[in-house]
């Protein structure tokens, strides 16, 4: 016990003592006035007047206390040698205001002005420490850490960081800023507002779109990982055979930046990303959509529109998948060999070849145009091709010209919007004008190339106008 707390102790019991000394006293005065108002209104001729100037005079008295009351209760506390203001210790234990913010303080309102936000990942050593030194560095620049995700690895943590920091910052200074403070292998790239959801809100929102619709799986995958791309490849397939080779077993196999993982519509997915090794947390997160989408088997959402066309029936255009095979094979006996030729530029007889591939929803979505008999008349294909995606459209000879292609064509642009697409390109003839009308009639920016004989279109779909459908 120090000498200052022994000095407080005794003086707090000495101010007892003398409040309990003027109690006392106060209680035999009160005692002697009372017994002397008593006789005097007992023996006295003015006794009334006696008992009501006593009253008159309690309550004067029980006013003025009260008034004294409230005042000192309203006075500013003092500093002296008898309060405590916990300044021993040092800490600043105030909720309402604070102490003036250090220049490299992390927290909210620390910064004035324009800030940017990054993503960040870095490999640090996994010892006691590490993490305060990066923290250190970031508080030294005015970097508030809004997230963290921690990776660990057999010899040390990968450290994935969302980054809000003043605008004046770039990659490179905070690159170099980790590197003095141990970290390595160090990437950084923008972020955005989507980056803002955490990871546990964004694993149920992937799980829940690939529950709805297996084309969702591989869209899944690359809004898991970041970029990389994504190629899903048939059971009969001579790369599939090749693969399979391998021994891929059934839990996957994580090597670096490629990742395998056995698809459960038949054949492999394969995962690269060439800028960064995968974790195992991320090959775990990637394995559990995979096995979500197995136990759930083949699935389409089963939503329809009725369409009035300016002429002829109503049409119906709903999602489409492997059961519409066989009527889209009748669908491609109906059209001309230039109809066919112009959609697959290729030879004509191989055209129901495509189809399993084509309305599995593995590799895209597609739409159809059904008519009131059920026949099928059009179809419309969004291809998940790596980090692009092509769009095709194929439209029954005797249903051409009626705004059908322009319809599907803006519903597939709409889907590819949705699935968070930067564009999408569809490849054709320069002689078919109406495929560069309908992309056209789009109003995105286009580009146009051509490659071995053949035109290329893409659209830019970053401010894309178009909505997708209920289909």
């Amino acid at each position: 016990m120090t000498d200052v707390t022994s000095g407080k102790r005794a003086r707090r019991h000495q101010h007892h003592w003398r409040r309990d000394v003027v109690e006392l006293a106060a209680l035999f005065t009160a005692v002697t006035v009372a017994d002397t108002v008593a006789k005097t209104v007992v023996h006295g001729p003015d006794g009334p007047v006696a008992l009501i100037v006593s009253a008159v005079a309690l309550l004067v008295t029980a006013a003025l206390h009260t008034w004294w009351t409230r005042r000192g209760g309203h006075a500013p506390p003092t500093t002296g040698p008898d309060i405590d203001t916990g300044t021993d210790t040092g800490t600043y234990t105030g909720t309402d205001t604070g102490p003036p913010q250090e220049a490299g303080a992390t927290g909210a309102g620390a910064q004035a002005g324009p800030t940017t936000l990054w993503r960040m990942r870095t490999t640090v050593r996994d010892e006691p420490g590490s993490l305060a030194a990066l923290c250190t560095a970031f508080a030294e620049r005015r970097v508030d850490i809004l997230s963290l995700q921690t990776h660990p690895l057999a010899a040390g943590t990968v450290d994935e960081f969302l980054l809000r920091a003043p605008g004046e910052r770039t990659a490179a200074e905070l690159s170099r800023a980790v590197a003095a403070v141990g970290g390595s292998g160090t990437w950084i790239e923008r972020a955005d507002a989507h980056d803002l959801v955490d990871a546990p809100t964004r694993m149920l929102n992937l799980a829940t779109r690939t529950a709805l619709d297996a084309a969702e799986l591989p869209l899944a995958l690359r809004q898991l990982l970041g970029r990389c791309t994504i190629r899903s490849t048939p059971a009969d397939s001579r790369a599939s055979s090749r693969a399979a080779a391998t021994d891929v077993p059934v839990e996957g196999v994580l090597d670096g930046t490629v990742m395998r993982l056995r698809d459960p519509a038949g054949g492999l997915l394969t995962v690269e990303r060439a800028y960064l090794p995968f974790t195992p947390t991320e090959f775990a997160r990637a394995r559990a959509l995979v096995e979500l989408d197995a136990r759930l088997g083949p699935r389409i959402p089963r939503s329809q529109d009725v369409l009035t066309l300016p002429e002829g029936p109503d049409i119906t255009v709903r999602r489409a998948g492997l059961d519409d095979v066989e009527a889209a094979k009748a669908m491609h006996e109906r059209c001309s060999k230039r109809t066919l030729s112009m959609r697959y530029h290729g030879p004509v007889g191989d055209a129901d070849r495509y189809l399993n591939h084509l309305l599995s929803p593995r590799f895209g979505r597609t739409l159809t145009v059904q008519t009131p008999s059920g026949r099928l008349v059009a179809l419309g294909h969004l291809l998940w091709d790596g980090d692009e995606t092509e769009v095709a459209l194929l439209v029954e000879d005797d249903w051409q010209r009626r705004g059908i292609g322009t319809e599907l064509l803006g519903r597939l642009v709409g889907l590819a919007v949705e699935a968070g697409c930067d564009s999408v390109y569809a490849v054709t003839q320069s002689s078919n004008t109406a495929m560069v009308a309908a992309m056209r009639g789009l109003g995105l920016p286009l580009d146009y190339q051509i490659e071995e004989g053949t035109l290329v279109v893409t659209a830019r779909l970053q401010s894309s106008p178009v909505g997708a459908g209920p289909a």
